[in-house]
């Protein structure tokens, strides 16, 4: 059998950031042998200027709002940006096809190997039943009232039966809640018995307002309700958090990805983990930096969640709501807010974490003997990143 022989820089390994001194051996088509020493390597040793790391994961990306860039000009704020985004949902098919195939392109390009991607709809299947990526399909739920829970759980029941159909993993397909804000009880009920011991995914704590509809009853988000007709908050006066407010209806096993966190105090961060603990559920907090930055021009409080011992990721959110679709432009993001956050930490997000996250850690995430995790050469700037296997 013929192998390829790797030294770059610096190699990072899915754990450990490790020299030049150590020697990437791979199969011709990318399945990792060993790391070796680099006088035990031999011959034809393919010399890399920068950091060679497994391929990255993206865990929150909305693939099919790809038609959307350049469309939403950046710090609008939260509210007005999903105002926006909901009433930009009509252009013509072939352009939304076209523009989620560019998408898609960027991300293995840039060595995306695995995605999860919010599905509202199925217009990215004719993409993904041809991609070389992993896919986690969160088939994205809305439904503000009790009285139309039934109805649409139906219809995006239809979506999921869509996915499973058409995709060579159909367990990877699975219904999940948008927000807070637009989740009845009954709803989240609904699909927390629809979705026992599988992963789902929840935009969290994306703006101060959410809070406050369920503290008060009042807020910001009465303005995006009465575009879908909806003149008064649906939603119950819990007096708390949303998140102390939906996440009691989750009991069934599940892996819950927290999405973006950017307004999450370190008592929710508490309570969260404390009821995923007693519960048996498993929580994931995604960051997505640029998203945030774009929108609301802040950071979530990341120091926080290292603190508290949280299993961080990283995602991009969708080209509505940032620049590009890069995981190293989250990574230096990142960095550039918090310095003090080393680059072997933020690379275990990418990587290794990611991967744990959507429970495809045996097959990517790491350079260990039998993965195929993909490829990635690194800059050393942590600007541009360029898929090699």
């Amino acid at each position: 059998m013929k192998y390829k022989k790797f030294r770059a820089s610096q190699l990072f390994d899915g754990h450990r950031l490790l020299d030049d001194q150590h020697i990437l051996i791979t199969t011709e088509s990318g399945i990792i042998e060993s790391i070796v020493a680099g006088a035990e390597a031999g011959d034809d040793v393919q010399e890399l200027d920068g950091i060679l790391s497994p391929g990255f994961i993206n865990c929150h990306c909305h693939i099919e709002l790809s038609h959307l860039k350049n469309m939403i000009p950046p710090h609008t704020g939260l509210i007005d940006f999903l105002c926006t985004v909901v009433t930009k949902r009509d252009f013509p098919a072939a352009f939304i096809q076209q523009e989620i195939e560019k998408a898609e392109e960027e991300m293995y390009s840039n060595g995306i190997v695995a995605v999860g991607d919010i599905c509202n709809t199925a217009d990215a299947l004719p993409v993904k039943t041809q991609s070389e990526i992993y896919w986690q399909s969160f088939i994205e739920v809305l439904s503000f009232t009790d009285a139309k829970a039934d109805e649409n759980i139906a219809h995006y029941n239809h979506v999921l039966q869509q996915h499973q159909a058409k995709l060579q993993s159909p367990n990877r397909s699975v219904l999940s809640p948008h927000a807070p804000y637009s989740i009845s009880s009954k709803t989240f009920e609904l699909i927390n018995k629809a979705t026992a011991g599988q992963i789902i995914s929840i935009h969290n704590q994306e703006h101060p307002a959410e809070d406050e509809l369920y503290k008060t009853g009042g807020g910001e988000y009465l303005k995006l309700f009465k575009i879908f007709g909806v003149l008064s908050s649906p939603f119950p006066v819990t007096g708390k958090s949303s998140l102390q407010s939906y996440l009691p209806h989750f009991n069934n096993g599940q892996t819950i990805f927290l999405i973006h966190n950017t307004y999450m105090p370190e008592e929710d961060v508490l309570f969260a983990n404390a009821y995923a603990k007693e519960h048996g559920l498993r929580l994931v907090y995604c960051l997505c930096p640029n998203a945030n930055l774009y929108i609301e021009n802040k950071i979530p409080a990341v120091d926080q969640f290292i603190k508290n011992g949280c299993h961080l990721v990283l995602g991009t959110d969708s080209y509505s709501s940032n620049w590009q679709l890069n995981i190293v432009n989250e990574m230096q993001a990142v960095r550039q807010y918090f310095p003090h956050i080393t680059l072997e930490t933020v690379l275990q997000w990418a990587t290794l974490n990611g991967a744990k996250a959507l429970q495809l850690d045996k097959l990517i995430g790491s350079f260990e003997k039998g993965k195929k995790p993909g490829l990635v050469l690194i800059d050393k700037e942590l600007e541009t990143a360029q898929r090699l296997l």
